[in-house]
């Protein structure tokens, strides 16, 4: 990694690969977001509209696993250009399709590409950019792909309602173009290092890290919360509109919102995780307070503006959570494994993204709503034990490590 970088030559890659993975959360949301158009047109259930993002989610999260090594060995830059292709093809067949089997062959192209984007852009940034700016790189990141996250289902929503959701994937299919063709007109400032044939050996060799505690704790904690988040993601809008009788519109905002706070709050979280040393009880409160305030708009007792507002809440708390998070996991990883730990914790991400719409889906066929904001607050109190049981054990092994260099 150069450490002696132009700031505009930093900020031209993280801005880069910033707008690559806001990309990639977009895509995230391209089936959620059409789900009032899907279900009457195929006559499909909430459970079968919540199994294709589960294909979605299995598919990317087992790719996630593979395109690390892929990525050491061709170079993320062409790794980031396929990944970008492949969102763009998926768009352009789930435009077309008229069936459900099709519908999961989309879905299944939409993961494939989806699943190359953290060892991609994680590698870029750190080949990349200069280390003192790296920490601002792994913010806008974060931040760009929250904004990915808000800005899918109102693109889709809106052209869906006015031109049909065939349209509104047609036009989806225009923004991975669009920036592969950025990224290819800017490809010289994302040139890759020079592929390394050897293995690394930390902690009793390549894979010596999977028997570590912390490891499958982080692992745990991101499957949780992304649980919940799947909830949300691709219930929230329709189980808000049952609670509180609100318009589709003010629901998709209150969606919005919540994405929108969660980028503030990661902002915020940035400045008290440079602060503390302890950051699962920074995760913890975090997190503790969202699931109170999940809670209280699972009751659906309160005024129909409360919905807006308390999303926001929501977001703002599960925000600030994300840079300690990533402190978090970075100090459990042993020395000499950051990259595959961080690829094994991510791909917990996916398989709770998987998991969370087939659940959520069951309990919306079953008619409760609420329970869709119940089982968010659920999963992400139980996320608290897998943070806190993170930090005791790398609070222990580091302390074990100073008691032998003493």
């Amino acid at each position: 990694m150069n450490n002696d970088n132009s700031l505009k030559q930093d900020a031209r890659v993280i801005g880069l690969v910033g707008l690559a993975h806001g990309t990639s959360h977009f895509y995230h949301l391209i089936l959620a977001a059409l789900i009032p158009w899907l279900k009457p047109a195929f006559g499909l259930s909430y459970t079968e509209l919540g199994l294709l993002m589960t294909v979605f989610f299995v598919v990317s999260g087992v790719g996630q696993a593979l395109a690390g090594f892929v990525v050491d060995r061709v170079g993320a830059r062409a790794v980031l250009f396929f990944g970008m292709s492949m969102l763009g093809v998926s768009a352009l067949v789930l435009a077309r399709v008229d069936s459900y089997a099709g519908l999961v062959a989309g879905a299944l192209l939409a993961g494939i590409g989806n699943a190359i984007f953290h060892p991609a852009d994680y590698t870029l940034l750190n080949q990349r950019v200069s280390r003192d700016r790296l920490a601002h790189g792994f913010s806008v990141h974060g931040i760009s792909g929250n904004i990915g996250w808000a800005a899918s289902p109102i693109f889709l929503t809106s052209i869906a309602a006015t031109q049909g959701w065939r349209a509104a994937l047609l036009w989806a299919a225009l923004l991975p173009m669009a920036v592969l063709a950025l990224l290819v007109l800017n490809r010289a400032v994302l040139y890759p290092d020079p592929i390394k044939r050897t293995a690394g050996t930390a902690q009793g060799g390549t894979l010596g890290f999977l028997k570590l505690r912390a490891v499958w704790l982080c692992f745990g904690f991101f499957l949780l919360t992304a649980v919940a988040l799947g909830g949300i993601q691709s219930f929230a809008t329709i189980s808000l509109e049952s609670l509180y009788g609100i318009s589709h519109a003010l629901a998709t905002s209150s969606y919005t919102a919540y994405m929108l706070a969660s980028a503030l709050g990661m902002v915020a979280g940035g400045f008290l995780g440079a602060h503390a040393k302890q950051h699962d009880r920074t995760v913890a409160a975090a997190f503790a307070a969202a699931a109170l305030l999940a809670l209280v708009l699972a009751a659906g007792a309160g005024p129909s503006w409360m919905a807006l507002p308390l999303m926001g809440l929501i977001g703002l708390c599960s925000g600030v959570a994300g840079p300690s998070r990533d402190l978090m996991i970075r100090a459990a990883a042993p020395q000499g494994a950051t990259g595959r730990v961080y690829g094994v914790v991510y791909s917990g991400l996916d398989s709770g993204l998987a998991i969370g719409p087939l659940l959520f889906g069951l309990v919306m066929d079953a008619g409760r709503p609420g329970w869709v904001f119940a089982g968010v607050a659920l999963f992400q109190a139980l996320a608290i034990a897998t943070a806190v049981g993170v930090g005791g054990s790398t609070r222990a092994r580091q302390a074990g490590t100073a008691g032998q260099a003493a």
